[in-house]
């Protein structure tokens, strides 16, 4: 929406209805008046794999400039950009438990780069200000552990993950994993809950201590249901009722006991305040009726 204000042209790309892109689709996109292609290795909501080394390779082929943001996908995805023709990849350490406001860029040496922000001659040039370099130290740190705990912390965290899908789903009617079921990140689970409201979720679940999220971090606060379950048709029925969970290595299988237990009377509460719910059923249609009047 930036590029689109500064009066750049935007193409993007549709996805079907796991959230998986469509690579003929973009290959015929790719031509020679394409600046720079970016795409998210792993969908932050989802956690749906993209193929961004294939994309990378046929963005090349016809000199197009590549970037991935791979902020969901490094320390749980095995990256070797030595390999890849990747030209920028982004991430932030937050996500791999490195401290907060620290992240990074990488950029291919000889690809063209101008700064955003100027002033200073600090990390060569490129970002001006002073380093903070605490953080960056932990940073390192925490790529180092990922590196080394990757395989095992994959292998566990998938388990637990699988577990509270399965727990949930096998107790609540009317409900969904979004996003790809294979190529996609282990730690993820995207949950619709249809015809109730995310934030009445998230609200009784952290009285019960329990944390979650509804959509991405990114559109906290924001009334619209995710434009990333709209895209792939989620209907608004499911897509308001939509809950993320996010695992890590910290987790215990005990805690997602815990999350299975609480959520069924959770749904149940809301759905008898639904107004599209009636009994232990939807009502008929309930898609037409429900127009959320931000909508």
């Amino acid at each position: 929406q930036w590029l689109e204000k500064e009066d750049c042209i935007v193409h993007r790309l549709r996805v079907d209805r796991q959230g998986r892109l469509d690579l003929e689709e973009y290959a015929s996109l790719l031509n020679d008046r394409v600046a720079i292609v970016s795409a998210m290795w792993a969908n932050n909501e989802t956690g749906t794999l993209f193929p961004v080394e294939e994309m990378a390779e046929m963005a090349h082929a016809k000199g197009i400039l590549f970037h991935t943001d791979a902020v969901q996908a490094v320390g749980k995805v095995a990256i070797d950009l030595k390999k890849t023709k990747i030209d920028m990849l982004s991430l932030s350490g937050h996500k791999l438990h490195a401290p907060k406001g620290i992240g990074v860029l990488y950029v291919r040496r000889n690809t063209r780069f101008r700064p955003l922000l100027r002033g200073g001659h600090q990390e060569r040039g490129r970002r001006a200000g002073t380093e903070n370099s605490a953080s960056i130290v932990g940073l390192g740190v925490a790529c180092e552990l990922a590196q080394q705990y990757m395989t095992e912390e994959n292998t566990t965290v998938k388990r637990l993950r699988d577990r509270l899908e399965r727990g949930i789903l096998g107790s609540v009617r009317n409900a969904f994993v979004n996003g790809d079921k294979l190529y996609r990140l282990p730690n993820t689970a995207s949950i619709a809950f249809e015809y109730v409201e995310g934030e009445g979720i998230l609200l009784l679940l952290n009285q019960q201590g329990i944390a979650a999220s509804s959509g991405s971090a990114c559109t906290s606060g924001s009334l619209e249901p995710s434009h990333v379950l709209r895209a792939m048709a989620i209907p608004y029925t499911a897509a308001h009722g939509t809950i993320r969970f996010s695992l890590s290595r910290y987790n215990t299988a005990q805690e997602v006991e815990q999350v299975i237990a609480a959520v069924p009377p959770v749904i149940a509460k809301l759905r008898k305040l639904s107004p599209y719910w009636s009994g232990d059923a939807p009502l008929a249609r309930p898609e037409e009726a429900f127009q959320p009047q931000y909508a």
